[in-house]
């Protein structure tokens, strides 16, 4: 019995001991007086980080550290005793009577201290959260120390990077030790990202514009991938936040010196590589020398400014380009300072530069436009270049121009000052140029009109008197349209040898319309006038002719044939037919006698026509049309132009999406594309199509938020532009913020709308018009949201993006920015 009694009581000790090591070991922090010894780990809350001692790969020696816990190969991003290792296994880490973090070896020796001058305490904590930061909190959970304000050579998502704060590299992969890379900030005129060698300059990222670093034009939209700049008691610092938190990402800087962004790929179990600097000789700090620009496209990449030379012509063409360029000519202001400038050409002037990496030392000066900044640098004699830059403004340089890259695309201009002499000397260069090209153009265009002359030749001869007047022009190739595909559907009518669609004849159309006259126009947009027009049969159609003069051609009626003629669905506008004879090309449509619902919902005197109830009706409508197109259709599509315009009323107010010159057709495995021809309104078009070209079915999504909203309020997005809001979004966001979302809802229907169903659509639309594609519904989530009550609805973020909107509602046709003047298109005019 006695014996028993005595393995029960040595039982129950290792039991407690062993139940006390393992919350020691699970628990995410440790107490005063707690020891962590070499084997025992503290574990984040939610298992991303552990904190313990580790050996670098290779090394016998020990230090304290922070890796993450789910990625098998060993990845540290903190370490604290780097450098003094522990020799052996016998280290601890643990907090000191004076509230300090401290790692000690098998001895008791003091290898590293956080140093934070405290009260002596008995209640401190180290706590290590899931974002990787290691704190010290005092028994009022106030933090003493953070890891994240003593990084090594890692930067994670939500740290803080100020701009006295520096990133230290390994000595090597295997010895954690500072070794000769560190990457920091550099704050001067606008902050910029640096990598130095020591004390010199290996790499900078160009400068922080409120958008993006100016320096690396494929870091499109960074505002968008997470950087942002804050100013908090007058120092500033950057923060990064990932698009999503699930993912691990990390910046490091290497210890052979490159900055790299990672992220862990779950599949392939390795980290994927984002970005990495410097990329190529190019981008490396001043591969060039002074005055001479980098351009890695070219066989020789480095070339001097215009109106510079090589310093050492010997070096420079052994391809030596360390020793940079200087000036051919002096400048005017330094020989004779009362000379700075004037219109007859006695002073210096500027040359532009585009598309450049703009030069390392900048400073800011005071001016509003362009022209002021430009008098800035005339009036200082040591001013060598300037430029005006959006978020930053005015920046001049004295002194030489240093780090200078040409981009193929992005960059900014530079304006580079030069003695006038030299202006005349380029001009002589640039008269023999286009001299040379007005040749090559003439001759090209002599060779045009003789084979265009030879075409009609040939035209005319294959003309055959009794040709039909009514003909297919798809299948005869005149149009090539490819309409064939599973399922067609058959338009009654005459078929053309097999096509889907009615062809009508000129005449017939001119005889509906009264030949095109103004009494039955119905309205003009991008694509052309719209009139009403009746059939023989009596059938009243809308018929849309495409004008010579548009902005839309031929392949947004192409577009717009292939997909209306293979969709059918109660909320899509349905096509009739078209005609295309000579340079005639017209699309007939069945009539909406309600038109637009923008005729109804911006006009103050129908605004009470559409009560609630019949606008919820049209929303559920346009998302069902969308849902339809986005999922359920045989062609996968995304509209790309969806706004109240485009959507068109018949007679019982159902509403059926219009205007498909603009879609795109998707593959069935495609979520997302790209293009370089932006097209849409602008105060509908979703960020990351307007700002990057990529486009999905969250960009439809993005659109009919918008459009929800307007639905709701009876006001235009543009209406905004003068107010304090940038757009109907940051209004909303404002009264959803301020607990007071009913302040958006339209008075003329305020009385009899639900409030329940009105809520539950403000909250849908702002889920619709976040800033990230990732966080928004899909359609199929929408419609599920509209048409069920008991869904509880995820909190929406703020839209950040509305804030820096300021562009016109015009619709794009051009690649860049080459803006539409008609603020109506194509659907528009169908409607009416």
């Amino acid at each position: 019995m006695a014996n028993g009694l005595i393995n029960f009581h040595w039982f129950l000790v290792l039991f407690i001991v062993y139940y006390f090591s393992l919350l020691c070991s699970a628990s995410n922090k440790i107490r005063q007086g707690e020891i962590l010894r070499d084997g025992d780990n503290i574990i984040s809350p939610k298992g991303k980080f552990n904190l313990g001692f580790f050996s670098p790969n290779g090394s016998k020696q020990r230090f304290l550290g922070i890796w993450y816990a789910d990625v098998p190969v060993i990845s540290v991003v903190w370490v604290a005793n780097r450098d003094k290792p522990v020799s052996d296994q016998n280290g601890v880490f643990t907090i000191e009577k004076n509230g300090n973090l401290v790692v000690k070896d098998g001895r008791g020796d003091l290898l590293w201290s956080t140093n934070v001058s405290v009260v002596e305490t008995t209640n401190s904590t180290v706590s290590l959260l899931d974002t990787g930061n290691l704190v010290i909190l005092n028994d009022n959970n106030k933090d003493l120390w953070q890891s994240f304000q003593h990084p090594t050579d890692t930067f994670l998502p939500e740290m803080r990077v100020y701009m006295d704060g520096v990133l230290r590299s390994w000595t090597s992969e295997s010895d954690p030790s500072p070794g000769r890379y560190s990457l920091g900030v550099d704050p001067r005129a606008s902050p910029q990202i640096v990598i130095w060698d020591g004390s010199n300059r290996r790499w900078r990222s160009g400068y922080w514009d409120g958008l993006s670093f100016t320096g690396v034009p494929d870091m499109k939209a960074l505002y968008f991938n997470g950087f942002k700049l804050y100013n908090e008691g007058n120092r500033l610092h950057f923060t990064y936040t990932a698009a999503n938190t699930s993912n691990l990402v990390r910046f490091h800087i290497s210890p052979s010196g490159y900055e790299l962004q990672q992220m862990w790929d779950i599949d392939k179990r390795q980290w994927n590589m984002i970005q990495s600097h410097p990329l190529g000789d190019c981008d490396v700090y001043n591969s060039c020398g002074n005055f001479a620009k980098c351009d890695i496209s070219k066989s020789l990449r480095c070339t001097c400014l215009y109106g510079f030379v090589p310093k050492d012509w010997e070096q420079w063409n052994a391809r030596n380009w360390s020793g940079g360029c200087v000036r051919r000519t002096q400048l005017e202001c330094g020989r004779n300072s009362s000379v700075l400038w004037s219109d007859s050409g006695n002073g210096d002037g500027f040359l532009e530069i585009k598309g450049i990496k703009l030069p390392d030392f900048a400073d800011t000066a005071a001016a509003e436009n362009i022209d002021e900044c430009k008098s800035k640098c005339l009036e200082n004699c040591s001013c060598t270049a300037y430029a005006f830059v959006t978020g930053i403004y005015c920046m001049i340089w004295s002194g030489d121009l240093v780090d200078l890259q040409q981009f193929n695309e992005g960059g900014n201009t530079l304006y580079v000052r030069l003695a006038h002499s030299e202006f005349g000397k380029k001009s002589r260069t640039i008269k023999l140029v286009l001299i040379s090209i007005l040749v090559a153009v003439a001759f090209v265009i002599c060779i045009a009109i003789w084979l265009l002359c030879k075409y009609k030749a040939k035209r005319r001869g294959s003309i055959r008197i009794n040709e039909m007047p009514i003909r297919d022009p798809i299948r005869s190739g005149e149009l090539p349209i490819d309409l064939s595909g599973p399922g067609d559907l058959s338009v009654e009518g005459h078929q053309g040898s097999g096509s889907e669609l009615k062809f009508f004849s000129f005449s017939s159309i001119v005889a509906a319309t009264r030949n095109f006259s103004n009494e039955n126009k119905l309205g003009q947009g991008g694509f052309g006038p719209v009139y009403k027009g009746k059939l023989q049969s009596g059938e009243e159609i809308a018929v849309k002719r495409l004008s010579r003069k548009s902005g839309q051609g031929v392949e947004e009626f192409k577009n717009e044939i292939m997909l209306i003629a293979k969709l059918q669905h109660r909320n899509l506008v349905r096509l009739l037919g078209c005609c295309i004879e000579g340079e005639e090309k017209i699309l007939l449509y069945e009539y909406m006698p309600n038109r637009s619902l923008d005729s109804f919902l911006f006009d103050p005197a129908k605004q009470a026509q559409l009560n609630w109830r019949k606008r919820f009706n049209i929303i559920e409508g346009i998302a069902r049309g969308l849902l339809y197109l986005h999922r359920d259709s045989r062609l996968r599509i995304i509209h790309r132009d969806l706004k109240a315009s485009n959507i068109l009323l018949d007679e019982e107010m159902n509403p059926k999406i219009s205007d498909f010159g603009m879609a795109r057709i998707f593959g069935g495995n495609q979520n997302e594309a790209n293009t370089n021809r932006v097209v849409g309104t602008y105060g509908y078009m979703a960020p990351e199509y307007a700002m990057e070209g990529l486009f999905s079915g969250k960009s439809d999504v993005y659109s009919f938020g918008v459009l929800l909203l307007e639905i709701i309020c009876g006001w235009r997005n543009t209406s905004f532009r003068a107010d304090q809001h940038s757009s109907i979004i940051g209004y909303a966001w404002e009264k959803w913020d301020e607990g007071r979302p009913m302040d958006l809802v339209d008075r003329s229907i305020w009385d009899e709308c639900q409030h329940n169903e009105v809520l539950r659509c403000i909250h849908l639309a702002l889920l619709c018009v976040q800033d990230m594609a990732v966080h928004r519904p899909n359609m199929s989530s929408v419609v599920l949201m509209l048409e069920t009550d008991n869904i509880r609805l995820p909190l929406p973020r703020q839209p950040t993006y509305t804030s820096m909107r300021k562009y016109e509602d015009a619709d794009i046709w051009n690649e860049k920015q080459d803006f539409s003047s008609n603020d109506v298109t194509i659907s528009v005019i169908v409607g009416r």
